[in-house]
């Protein structure tokens, strides 16, 4: 019996460390990759050619959403080039009120480009709210903003350059959150975010199997009307819709900036950060037992986009075989061979740890910060736990699964990103964040057209363009 258990043992254990191995890689494919230079944003902007619809999807976040409606609003761009619609339900009175009156705002300063957007059928989701704005938006390319979003004034000069000169329809810019030190999990949470699109997201991009985060990415809006929009039913509908994406052989382009990215806050709570990560790892499960990923032209890609929807399981496995194998290491008296092998996924997350402190400084010293010198001894001292978190999390997802609940659970925000990092990245003779002197904007005079006909990106049908990752 003690010899089938410990094959069992290695046989996870090999499993999960070439699972661990692989993901280290990831978390490093980019790292100081001359060659990668060319997904940074171009230096140079071309001439405002696309019109663009901000979408920002909005439940509960009457204390955001203004600071947001208004940066974008303000940002380097036309406005009569830009509409920006705010999606609420109807029974979400304080956000509707705070958009409201933010809209009557912006109206007696000659700003009319802002729009609220309010649905009162199910389901009170993410998706159907991007659904809603679909019918009503009027831009070449629509992008998505999350109601916290710190984005950047150029970031749609940025990407209607990268359209307009590499002829693509789908691009995916950097998302960062910010306040690294706020609570115990915050820092690990904030390093995820900078692996992810600053260095995993290449992979995905260059190999055609991407999972699009939910917020700053940019679509044809004719690509989006003939995919027919997102999936309602879904957790993870950014991930989805960008498998689908895929599957029509269209190139994703991926930008990673630290100049231009967007930034954003962690849950403010612990229980908020699970229930948030409970809700990414249950539409990955969903997304894979839908198949999308099987569409994928190649092996290759199917492959890859198993792989990556499969985590969750993986990561909830991790969870419930550490503490298993720890346990059986003390009572079973294991061979030294069986027992070496069953720690080397735990090896190898140790050396995540010291990617990760790598990280830390490559991050603070992008956005200009300093960390405390005690910040590494108690990343040490919650790299555990955090690990526990994040297969508790797992475990939760796979439970909702199993019982059929997809009900939404939202994120809380509080701003906690806001202020916190001055913004030094502006060029002279630009507008800040919120849009003082120096601007380059289009008229503010309400007569000002704003649907007039601006070149269009590509057809959606058309096949895959060279430059794409």
């Amino acid at each position: 019996m003690e010899s089938f258990i410990f094959a069992g043992l290695v046989g996870i254990s090999l499993l999960l460390s070439v699972q661990a191995a692989h993901t280290l890689y990831l978390m490093i494919y980019t790292w100081d990759q001359p060659p990668n230079a060319s997904n940074a944003a171009p230096e140079h902007f071309a001439a405002p050619a696309l019109s663009f619809t901000a979408i920002l999807p909005a439940r509960h976040e009457e204390e955001v959403i203004a600071t947001t409606v208004d940066r974008i609003v303000h940002s380097n761009y036309p406005m009569h080039l830009l509409q920006v619609l705010v999606v609420c339900s109807a029974d979400d009175t304080g956000t509707i009120a705070a958009v409201q009156a933010k809209i009557e705002e912006l109206r007696y300063e000659g700003i009319d480009n802002a729009s609220l957007v309010v649905f009162d059928d199910q389901p009170i989701n993410k998706p159907h709210g991007l659904n809603c704005a679909l019918r009503q938006a009027r831009g070449d390319v629509l992008t998505i903003f999350d109601a916290e979003d710190e984005m950047h004034p150029d970031i749609l000069r940025v990407v209607n350059t990268v359209m307009v000169r590499e002829r693509v329809n789908v691009v995916q810019s950097g998302v960062q959150l910010m306040n690294y030190s706020s609570n115990w999990y915050s820092t690990f949470n904030v390093l995820e975010y900078f692996f992810w699109f600053k260095s995993r997201l290449h992979h995905h991009a260059k190999h055609g199997s991407i999972p699009l985060g939910g917020n700053t990415c940019f679509f044809n809006r004719k690509l989006m009307e003939y995919l027919g929009g997102w999936d309602e039913t879904n957790l993870t509908e950014d991930a989805e819709i960008g498998l689908r994406v895929c599957a029509m052989g269209e190139p994703i382009r991926v930008i990673y900036d630290d100049r231009y990215v967007t930034k954003e806050e962690t849950p403010p709570t612990l229980g908020s950060f699970v229930r948030q990560r409970t809700r990414w790892n249950q539409g990955f499960m969903q997304t894979l037992r839908k198949g999308t990923w099987k569409k994928l032209p190649t092996r290759r890609q199917r492959f890859l986009a198993c792989y990556t929807l499969a985590f969750p399981y993986a990561q909830a496995m991790l969870g419930v075989y550490t503490p298993l194998a720890v346990g059986m290491m003390l009572f079973l008296h294991a061979p030294v061979g069986v027992a070496l092998l069953s720690f080397m996924p735990v090896l190898l997350l140790a050396a995540h740890f010291l990617t990760a402190v790598v990280g830390l400084h490559e991050f603070t010293e992008a956005h200009g910060m300093k960390p405390s010198p005690a910040l590494t001894l108690k990343m040490a001292l919650t790299w555990i736990p955090y690990q526990f978190v994040m297969a508790y999390a797992s475990v939760r997802a796979l439970r909702r699964q199993l019982a059929g609940r997809g009900d939404w659970e939202k994120t809380e925000h509080v701003g906690a990103h806001r202020g916190a990092v001055p913004d030094r990245t502006r060029p002279a003779g630009t507008a800040d964040a919120f849009g003082n002197p120096g601007a380059v904007r289009g008229s503010r005079d309400p007569g000002a057209t704003r649907t007039a006909e601006m070149p269009a990106a590509d057809s959606p049908r058309k096949a895959m363009r060279s430059g794409s990752s």
